[in-house]
């Protein structure tokens, strides 16, 4: 199942994401805060967060006695400090540890602690020795630079407990727009996203900070894929495809022809296990051009498949999956592919051979002049290769790299791992939720990158094709059979398009 994000108040709690679920950045967010500020009563909208974050405190740990909340000088510690006052008044007992001032925290947050200080919450200078629940209410989205002194300790205290943690909005330490972490950084339990549902939380080190994610709109927005924002949004969080029914009345070239070019000496498994789950995703012909002339035919392991000659292929109508295994030789054939192949996914040493040549460049570039689909599927280091910077800006940023990438070269850009990117000029950028540790494999991306090949085979323009491979392909992962290992062949012959 892929990973969701349940609704306190709009939708139902999803256990399917809607096929595009909005996201918003920092400067999004706060546009939208201060629209429903604006609308409302003051102190309306904290003495909502305050109200949602306790409401979930509760349903996470019903048991729990002691509960910290964990406050910082900004309006996520005054959404905290109103969330203590709710759990005082329902009988637990609360300690706020603040590391704002009264003579300067903003209104908003002077409410909440004059509410909570009414309702009998306790305040101290240091975090409790012992607590069932903790709520991190030190940063939200208000981080400006990596947690230091006090803050930093009382996230180490946080992370070294045994108790369930509430992150509010964002756990402390995580950038809610990139996904990067700080050396300090809140590992939560359940986040409660406030008003957005933020990029970060998807990407990057966002997966292992947040938990399971929550979402309230306060009333101010609905949430979900059919709400009306007031502000445009930064990108799309991927759900679960629409159908593509295959009709009765069709035959094997109704879905296109995939060929797998790759599988050079020593390598050649990578193009076979590509050139299977481009079978299996549903291609109606698939043809292996291996690069390694006296390698086996692949008929024992899978018969369906069939070998060609790069020179044999019809490359003006058949869908090529290039790279995979492909090693040094594969340089040789990019020229013609790149200039021959309407339909193109571009994988691995393909990649490396595009980074390191100008001309090959060009020809990438060219294909979009000439309305040609192309795929690129880079992991962070072979996407910094192409960007020529180091793979740390990358993951520093996936967003932007991805979308520099489809920039640059007129393409879609596919830049893997947790929390995959999809990106493609004129479009939202999108981050895939689906996927588990389980795909750090060999060849998973080889099976990727056959699965978005019979995508673009079936007629699907380059964005859709690599939007729905991709959420698949993790949704997979994620419906496997715990007790059974995940392989990349046994992942290319379980995967499939939705049907």
């Amino acid at each position: 199942m892929a990973r969701s994000v349940q609704a306190l108040n709009g939708p139902a709690p999803a256990l399917a994401l809607p096929a595009r679920w909005p996201l918003f950045g920092v400067a999004a967010t706060r546009a939208i805060e201060r629209l429903a500020i604006a609308s409302l009563p003051a102190h309306t909208l904290m003495r909502r967060a305050g109200l949602a974050s306790a409401r979930l405190a509760m349903a996470l740990a019903p048991h729990a006695k002691r509960v910290w909340v964990a406050a910082g000088p900004g309006n996520n510690g005054g959404d905290g400090m109103q969330a203590a006052a709710y759990l005082q008044g329902w009988g637990k007992s609360v300690t706020v540890t603040w590391l704002g001032s009264a003579d300067q925290a903003g209104s908003d947050a002077a409410d909440a602690r004059q509410r909570a200080g009414e309702a009998g919450v306790a305040f101290a200078d240091a975090a409790p020795a012992d607590f069932d629940l903790c709520l991190d209410a030190l940063l939200g989205i208000g981080a400006t630079r990596a947690p230091q002194g006090r803050m930093a300790q009382w996230i180490e205290t946080i992370n070294r407990g045994h108790a369930p943690v509430l992150a509010i909005d964002t756990p402390t330490g995580l950038d809610a727009d990139t996904g990067s972490t700080a050396a300090s950084c809140v590992k939560a339990s359940a986040t409660l996203c406030l008003l957005s549902i933020k990029p970060g939380l998807f990407t990057a080190g966002g997966r292992d900070a947040a938990g399971q994610l929550w979402f309230d709109g306060l009333q101010a927005v609905n949430g979900g894929a059919a709400a009306v924002y007031p502000v445009p949004a930064d990108a799309v969080l991927l759900g679960e495809p629409s159908p593509r029914p295959r009709p009765h009345a069709s035959h094997k070239g109704s879905f296109g022809e995939v060929a797998v070019v790759g599988g050079a000496i020593g390598m050649t498994g990578a193009a076979l296990m590509a050139a299977c789950a481009a079978l299996h995703y549903g291609a109606g012909r698939v043809y292996l051009a291996l690069l390694d002339p006296d390698a086996p035919s692949p008929i024992d392991a899978q018969p369906e498949l069939m070998t060609r000659r790069l020179d044999a292929l019809a490359l003006d109508r058949t869908t090529l999956v290039c790279g995979c295994g492909g090693g040094d030789a594969v340089r040789d054939c990019l020229p013609k592919i790149l200039s021959s192949a309407p339909a193109l996914v571009l994988d691995a040493d393909a990649l490396n051979a595009i980074a390191g040549d100008t001309q090959l460049q060009s020809q990438l570039r060219a294909r979009a002049r000439r309305g040609w689909r192309s795929v690129l599927t880079p992991h962070p280091l072979e996407a910094a290769r192409l960007l020529g910077i180091s793979a740390a800006q990358v993951q520093g940023d996936r967003l932007a790299a991805a979308g520099l990438l489809s920039r640059s070269f007129g393409c879609v850009a596919v830049l893997k791992g947790s929390g995959t990117v999809v990106a493609a000029p004129g479009e939202l950028p999108a981050i895939n939720p689906s996927g588990n540790a389980r795909l750090a494999s060999a060849g998973t991306g080889d099976v990727l990158a056959g699965a978005i090949g019979a995508a673009l085979a079936a007629g699907l323009d380059g964005f859709s094709a690599a939007c729905e491979a991709v959420y698949l392909h993790g949704q997979c992962a994620d419906r496997w059979p715990p007790e059974q290992p995940l392989t990349a062949m046994a992942l290319a012959r379980r995967l499939g398009p939705a049907r």
